[in-house]
């Protein structure tokens, strides 16, 4: 693998592959005690650039953490800190840095800026997030998924709130990779379009404006901010989702066993009560620290 652009682009049995590779990570690093390292530092000697406009907690503590722990070193650019703020085209950024780092972690807006930079570069691109894909969150989900439930295969996983987004989008293409069965709930105007999902053309996922009917014999219950990053202030969207809230009168339509993600931050009161985040906190904070692991795997599926 070169880069990591989309679930969508990824080899057939790459995400499997990955999470393999995350878990054994993981189990690495929780056995490793004072200045221990890593075995693999696939990284070592290597400089990797993290390129962010959107701003960011987990994503940017995790790649920096993973990156060190492989080995490398690690620079932090903003769009404060580049010429990109001033109005350079990515493709002339991404000449300069290909000559210069030996990797680039890219957060922003348009998925064409990472695929741009990618061509570009010419050096392996990671994408941790865009306005269409969240790769990263998707394996981490997975891997979290694995360990609390055994597997994903025989499962139903719901995604409840805008299903037009980022992370919907992102676990379509991981149903449609992995086969397990993907409902999508939410309002009408927030739901793929259908050429949309022609193209996709996966039978195991659905889509329903019925957040009751989607839980029925849900194993897996998903949901994420109601309005995403760039959004904020838009009143009249986040009016729509009023039906779409993850809370207990959903969750008990739900098998008895189930699970609940969200990928964070959280809007308690908004698309999670207190409460239901409260209660399944364990398994929502396992799901943020497994970013550290899917991404480690990432970095050394791409330094092979």
């Amino acid at each position: 693998m070169n880069h990591l652009l989309s679930i969508e682009d990824l080899p057939q049995g790459s995400l499997t592959k990955l999470i393999d590779k995350a878990a054994e990570l993981k189990a690495e690093r929780q056995s490793l005690r004072g200045g221990d390292t890593h075995k693999e530092q696939p990284l070592a000697g290597q400089t990797w650039a993290m390129i962010f406009t959107k701003s960011s907690t987990r994503t940017r503590v995790s790649f920096e953490v993973g990156i060190r722990e492989l080995g490398g070193s690690v620079m932090f650019l903003s769009s404060a800190d580049i010429q990109l703020g001033r109005g350079e085209p990515i493709k002339d950024t991404a000449r300069v840095l290909g000559r210069m780092v030996h990797g680039a972690v890219i957060r922003t807006f348009d998925q064409q800026d990472v695929v741009d930079f990618a061509e570009y570069s010419t050096i392996p691109t990671i994408n941790a997030l865009t306005d269409d894909a969240h790769p990263c969150q998707i394996l981490a989900d997975l891997l979290t998924i694995r360990e609390k439930l055994g597997t994903w295969e025989g499962k139903k996983v719901v995604f409840v709130g805008d299903g037009d987004n980022n992370m919907s989008r992102s676990w379509m293409y991981a149903a449609k990779e992995l086969g397990f069965e993907l409902v999508i709930a939410a309002p009408q105007s927030c739901l793929p379009s259908e050429a949309y999902m022609q193209r996709l053309n996966a039978p195991n996922v659905t889509l329903t404006t019925d957040a009751i009917a989607a839980m029925k014999d849900a194993d897996v219950i998903n949901t994420d901010v109601w309005l995403s990053m760039g959004q904020e202030g838009q009143t009249e969207k986040e009016a729509l989702f009023a039906d779409y809230q993850v809370n207990a009168e959903l969750l008990a339509h739900a098998q008895s066993n189930h699970i609940v993600l969200h990928c964070l931050p959280a809007y308690r009161g908004k698309e999670i009560t207190e409460d239901i985040l409260e209660g399944h906190a364990d398994t929502i904070f396992q799901q943020a620290e497994n970013r550290l692991h899917a991404q480690k795997a990432v970095l050394v599926d791409i330094a092979q």
